[in-house]
């Protein structure tokens, strides 16, 4: 058990992330179950495991270590990040320090498959049939096969032994043009994180081509070292163009098949696979309120399968659509105030129950996760005749994987933030999967309530061993609070231990999920269309005021503070911005200032273009409102940050000192969205502490 404090263990832990298994993967017959997971609590290096459904004994199969990787030097994830599997799961690839490797997880073999990539292979992807590789490098999509020849089959069905190692399919016509890959609203957006999809007989590929020279430069400069030259990247910001993407369908034989659909109509690509009733995809309009699933053909025209409407935006969730073995299509439908899971359009789970993610199809059957209530997310799965079942159980998040007869759940909860994951076959006795995750060395104990007549999600956390009848304890409100993000969850996340530490530092902690907040259906997630700052903003003073009508004489409402992350940030710079009578000191890390400076898919989302609704970028503006500024304020900014970029925290600041409002900016070298390193993470908290306490004369 470390001795480490919270700071420490957060930045050496990875926030309890190190020695947690990840990614499971179940082979076709249900024999056994692949997954992540590093050597120990503070190993950064994942290596490839299996778990014998039979038995419960693991056995390493792929070790980065004996590989020849080590450890990065910014901190960021290590080791084997990912890995794909033909259809059996027997054989799985993995990139490693760009480099391809391919396991034979039956019999433990692992060997490098040479490549002709220079800078490295991404996003590998074996066949279904296991015969070979596609993979992405240098703006190219390229196959290898793993037995060394190109993959060309003579007329009799063998291998003709072919004529290279390793061949392109297509190959940028210019620069700043990729095939194979997800744009960057894909990825960070729409769940979209590959742009590459087999064939089942692996004699073809669905493609993407993503042409990115009509999207803006962004220069990001390191000014702690003037002599590197700044990073160029193509970003979308809001109002502006987004990369032209399409498909191509990709034959081994050479053939090339442009996907057909009005492209101009429906710029975004959501989502695209290959099935057994073949190619299919989903796309969406430039103001997100129309999106169609479409059918490919052989000669790329298609049909619409379904279309989903809606007059704000149409959500989209992971795992969808998708279709089950009879090629039922699954997908989702926003009826009333819930968000139902839907098999060939008819809904097929009650009003309340709000749809998460759908998890894949096993045959007929559909497993998903979804919540009755924000707090706790639950296991499900769908049966054609029998409807709907949950299969786990208890407070927390849950989420799982099935096939072949094999059930995998993981669950977070309050004593096991890094989570527990339990192997099912048939019905037999667990078997768990052991974790190697360090405990938190202090235990979260929020009191989880319901405010005012929003019935507000919130979670309150006072210093470990408070007693009532003593004096009022300042308060800190500690939110994400906007879209995309709910912190009120009983799955016992890292976060929840920063709140606690900041309790036991003298502080109650209130945290609140307002208006925005996913999980409470499509009314509320929809409520803050047009206007992300003022709806949010009013839910944390309403949450603060009914939790101190609650807790009479426990709240000391002359001292309140706020902290936050990203949104978390902007809406802590807008509650002292705004509300300076009801928060008197704030620190805002990361925090998006500016709404124009933020990408196309997720601002346009929220609040429109910006050429058709500037006020609803104008009024959201905290630069707009910096000679407004009356109470302390600490802004945090990573300088290599390429989500928020480090101009929102200048330019905020320029504003505030031009109006003459003295602030403190801590910038952080070498730091993106999230802090990775030890050093920082640790110190970061520390500093955050040391402001909220002087600013709010806490002792």
């Amino acid at each position: 058990m470390t001795t480490d404090p919270l700071p420490r263990q957060l930045a050496r832990t990875r926030r309890f992330t190190l020695g947690a298994p990840t990614h499971p993967g179940i082979t076709a017959d249900g024999t056994a179950v692949l997954f992540l997971r590093s050597r120990g609590d503070t190993d950064p290096l994942a290596c490839l495991w299996a778990l014998d459904t039979a038995t419960g004994r693991e056995r390493l199969i792929a070790d980065p270590a004996a590989l020849g990787a080590g450890p990065s030097t910014d901190g960021a994830t290590d080791g084997i990040t990912g890995y794909s599997t033909d259809a059996t799961g027997r054989l799985a690839a993995f990139a490693l320090d760009g480099a391809l490797w391919l396991a034979d997880t039956a019999d433990g073999t692992v060997r490098a498959v040479p490549t002709a990539t220079a800078t490295g292979v991404h996003d590998p992807r074996l066949d279904p049939t296991g015969r070979r590789i596609a993979y992405t490098g240098d703006g190219a999509l390229r196959v290898v096969t793993v037995n060394g020849t190109n993959g060309t089959n003579g007329s009799d069905g063998t291998d003709d032994g072919g004529t290279a190692d390793d061949r392109a399919l297509a190959e940028p016509e210019a620069g700043d043009l990729a095939y194979g890959v997800a744009e960057y609203v894909a990825a960070a957006e729409m769940y979209r994180t590959r742009g590459h999809w087999w064939s089942p007989d692996g004699t073809a590929l669905l493609v993407t081509r993503v042409d990115e020279r009509p999207v803006h430069r962004v220069h990001l400069a390191d000014p702690t070292d003037p002599q590197h030259p700044p990073r160029v990247i193509r970003y979308p910001l809001a109002g502006t163009a987004n990369a032209e993407v399409s498909l191509l369908l990709l034959g081994l034989d050479g053939t090339r098949t442009e996907v057909r659909w009005d492209r101009t109509a429906f710029e975004y690509l959501t989502a695209a696979g290959w099935d057994a009733h073949g190619p299919y995809a989903a796309v969406q309009s430039r103001d997100q309120r129309t999106v169609r699933t479409l059918a490919i053909g052989p000669d790329g025209a298609t049909r619409v399968l379904a279309e989903r409407r809606d007059e704000h935006w149409v959500e989209l969730l992971p795992g969808l659509p998708a279709r089950t073995a009879g090629g039922a299509l699954v997908d989702t439908a926003d009826l009333g105030d819930t968000r139902h899971l839907t098999v060939d359009g008819e809904p097929v789970t009650p009003p309340g129950l709000q749809l998460w993610e759908v998890l894949g199809t096993d045959g007929e059957q559909v497993l998903f996760t979804a919540l009755e209530d924000p707090t706790e997310t639950h296991l499900w799965h769908y049966e054609p005749g029998r409807g709907i079942r949950r299969l786990s159980s208890g407070p927390g998040v849950h989420t799982g994987a099935r096939r072949g007869g094999t059930l995998v759940v993981t669950t977070r909860s309050e004593g096991f933030p890094a989570g527990r994951t339990t192997v099912h076959r048939d019905d037999r006795t667990a078997h768990p999967m052991a974790s190697y995750a360090q405990p938190p060395v202090l235990a979260a104990r929020p009191e989880l309530l319901r405010l005012g007549p929003r019935e507000l999600r919130a979670a309150l956390f006072l210093p470990t061993g408070h007693r009532p009848g003593g004096a009022p304890l300042p308060v800190l409100l500690d939110p994400y609070g906007g879209p995309g993000m709910h912190k009120v969850t009983s799955g016992g996340a890292w976060w929840g231990r920063v709140s606690q530490w900041f309790a036991d530092q003298g502080f109650a902690v209130l945290v609140v999920d307002g208006r925005g907040t996913p999980g409470r259906g499509p009314h509320w997630d929809k409520t803050i269309y047009g206007d992300k700052a003022g709806p949010a903003l009013a839910d944390q003073v309403e949450g603060l005021h009914e939790a101190a009508r609650l807790r009479p004489g426990l709240l000391d409402l002359d001292r309140v503070g706020i902290r936050g992350w990203s949104y978390g940030g902007y809406l802590a710079a807008l509650a002292v911005l705004r509300r300076p009578d009801v928060f008197h000191a704030a620190s805002a890390g990361a925090a998006p200032t500016d709404w124009r400076l933020y990408d196309t898919h997720w601002q346009e989302r929220f609040l429109g273009h910006p050429d058709e609704h500037p006020a609803h970028y104008d009024d959201g503006s905290l630069i707009a409102v910096a000679p407004e500024l009356r109470r302390p304020l600490l802004l945090i900014q990573g300088l290599a940050d390429d989500n928020v970029f480090p101009a929102h925290t200048l330019r905020l600041s320029h504003a505030l000192l031009a109006a003459g409002r003295p602030h403190e900016v801590l910038p952080l070298r070498a730091t993106g969205h999230r802090p990775t390193d030890e050093a920082v993470v640790e110190h970061l908290l520390l500093h955050e502490l040391e402001f909220l306490r002087r600013s709010l004369g806490v002792g």
